[in-house]
């Protein structure tokens, strides 16, 4: 397993770069909050399908991939077990879409100090320093 140390604005792989992971955020959330999330855009820079299989991080007891869904005219959050990214292309992870669910916050994080590790199909985990947490306007789930 090979690991990337990389400052949360910009992400790269210096040595021939595949993955482009940028614009990352932590949702603020009120004292005593259970769960938050995480958004960013991934660009996947070769001409071969990767997905984005795992995430951990250093604030949850658990980190999962989720999305949401509308089922029954309701929207709603699922856990999904991986996030595609295309070949040369870029996917989104944003409020009311894909995003890094934190279950069981161990502290608030108010205070922006949060590593994320993500890890792809190819064995390889890029650890996010530092996220910057952002107020999220919510989304409304009809």
């Amino acid at each position: 397993m090979f690991k990337y140390l990389f400052t949360s604005t910009l992400v790269a792989l210096s040595l021939n770069a595949q993955i482009l992971i940028t614009n990352s955020y932590i949702k603020d959330t009120p004292p005593n909050a259970k769960n938050s999330a995480a958004f960013m855009s991934i660009e996947n820079q070769d001409s071969k399908d990767i997905e984005l299989i795992s995430a951990s991080s250093n604030i949850s007891k658990a980190t999962e991939l989720h999305t949401h869904i509308t089922e029954d005219g309701m929207k709603k959050m699922i856990q999904i077990p991986s996030i595609k990214i295309p070949a040369n292309s870029k996917v989104e992870l944003k409020p009311g879409g894909l995003h890094v669910m934190f279950l069981g916050l161990k502290r608030d994080i108010n205070d922006g100090n949060v590593d994320l590790n993500l890890t792809f199909s190819d064995g390889k985990t890029y650890e996010l320093k530092n996220i910057p947490v952002k107020k999220v306007i919510p989304i409304k789930m009809h």
